[in-house]
Formats: C-alpha cells, structure tokens, sequence
C-alpha cells in the first residue's frame, strides 16, 4: 500500500495549528491570575447558630493573623490548601473546604465538631465530649448543653459519660429536662432535673472493656431507669407534685425510693 505523505503531512499540520489557536484563543481570553485580585470572601460555618463555638469574625481573624485573608490579594498567590490546612488546626474544626471562582471570588465552606457535654471535675479540669468521644478544649462561648461535675478522669468522661450523655440527648424530653449529670465518688451517678427541685440518682454505670459491649449496657440501663422515672413523673410526681421530694433513688429495679424535703423516706 502506497502512502500519499503530502495528504498525511497536510492533515498532521492540520491539526497542530487546531491545537495551536485553541491554545492561543484559551490563552488570550483567560484572565491574568497576577492581576486579577479578591474580590470577595464567602465564609460558611454549618451550626454556626446551633453550636456556637465557631463564627465568621473568629475565622476572619484567624486568616488575617496567619496572612491568608485573601480579600484584596492578587488570585494567583491564593492558595486554597494553605487556608484549608491552616483552618484544620482549630480543635474546633470539622472539616475545610476552600475554592476560588473565575470572578475574583474566595468560597470558605467549614463544619465544626459536635460537643455533647462539658465536664468540669472535681480538681478544676474544663473541657467538651464531642459526638466521636474525642476530647475538646475549653473556649469562650458557651452551648447549651448537660454539664457533667464530680469524679470524673478524662478516661472516664470518653469511655462513660459521652455514652451516658447521648442516650440522654437521644430523647426529646430527657435532652430538654437534664441539665447536669454529676458523678460521686464511688462512680455513683445523679442527674439535675431543669424542672422540679430535686437529685435522681441511677447507681453505677455497667463497666465493660469492650467498646461496642459498653456502649450497648450503658443506653440499656439509662433508658431503663429513666424509663421508670418517667412512669414516675406521670403517676406519681402529678398528683404529689414536683417539688415534694429532695431525693429519687432508681438504683434498685424493683422499687423507687424517695426521700422528702423534710427528710423524711418513702418507698414505691
């Protein structure tokens, strides 16, 4: 077979000068990076409202003290890994995400970590539980949500009372009537009511070195106990009234016992 090269060296020029204008014509109309600069910033906290311990200020000021508030710099020395890695260092950051767009603008997407507890034990230690059992440090906002005092090791706060506190926030009524969760000595547990002046005590905690093992015992026995003190409050709390007893002992399966204000004991 005879090859014509004249056709084939017309048709490779062919598509080399293709090449060549669409290069030149992406060129020519792609803006210069040197001198296009921000324009604008976009910075988007998720629960920013909800949690409170991250807002657009913080963030701001966090980049302009690292040199990286991009508003006003030229778009070629913008590097998004640099904000996105330097954010990441906040214990309080979930995940960054940073992107720039052909207009000059700078997107700022971040999700905090989600605090479930505060404990604050008995040798003046003050720090958060996140959803993942992980430990947060103390910060200047404030969240609502169940404070945990007493006898309480970082240990312990990671492995039983983050269990303890979600089964508690897992129920509407329970996460709106709990304010405190405090630990005795002898790792005997109480809570706080918001409504009604008195302590519940639940006993001790099931103690296994099993992780899914103890996560399941713990929300079996809180949501038992305070499934019977929810009985309690419908049955017995409304008629005697929420202010009579001091003391609701649920350590004990087969009775609830209660102590009045005037210290007096009753049994149910």
């Amino acid at each position: 077979m005879r090859i014509n090269w004249k056709k084939t060296i017309i048709i490779t020029l062919d598509v080399i000068l293709a090449a060549y204008l669409v290069l030149a014509f992406t060129s020519f109309n792609k803006p210069d990076e040197t001198a296009r600069k921000c324009t604008k910033v976009s910075i988007n906290i998720q629960d920013e409202m909800t949690n409170g311990f991250l807002d657009t200020k913080e963030i701001k000021k966090r980049l302009e003290q690292k040199n990286l508030y991009p508003l006003g710099k030229p778009m070629k020395y913008v590097t998004a890994r640099n904000i996105e890695d330097m954010l990441k260092e906040s214990p309080f950051v979930k995940t960054a995400e940073c992107y720039k767009t052909e207009d000059g603008h700078v997107c700022i997407n971040l999700t905090q970590r989600m605090p479930i507890v505060r404990i604050k034990n008995y040798i003046g230690e003050d720090y958060y539980i996140d959803d993942h059992d992980a430990i947060m440090p103390n910060t200047k906002y404030t969240s609502d949500m169940i404070i945990a005092t007493g006898y309480i090791t970082k240990w312990y706060a990671q492995r039983y009372i983050s269990t303890l506190s979600k089964t508690i926030m897992y129920d509407d009524f329970w996460k709106n009537q709990i304010e405190q969760i405090n630990i005795l000595p002898d790792k005997g547990v109480e809570l706080i009511p918001r409504v009604g002046n008195h302590i519940i005590y639940l006993g001790a905690l099931p103690e296994s070195n099993l992780k899914k093992e103890r996560k399941k015992e713990i929300e079996d026995f809180v949501t038992h106990k305070l499934d019977r003190l929810k009985k309690f409050y419908k049955y017995g709390l409304s008629q005697a009234g929420w202010n009579k007893y001091s003391y609701i002992n649920l350590e004990f399966d087969n009775q609830i016992i209660c102590k009045k204000h005037n210290t007096e004991n009753i049994q149910n």
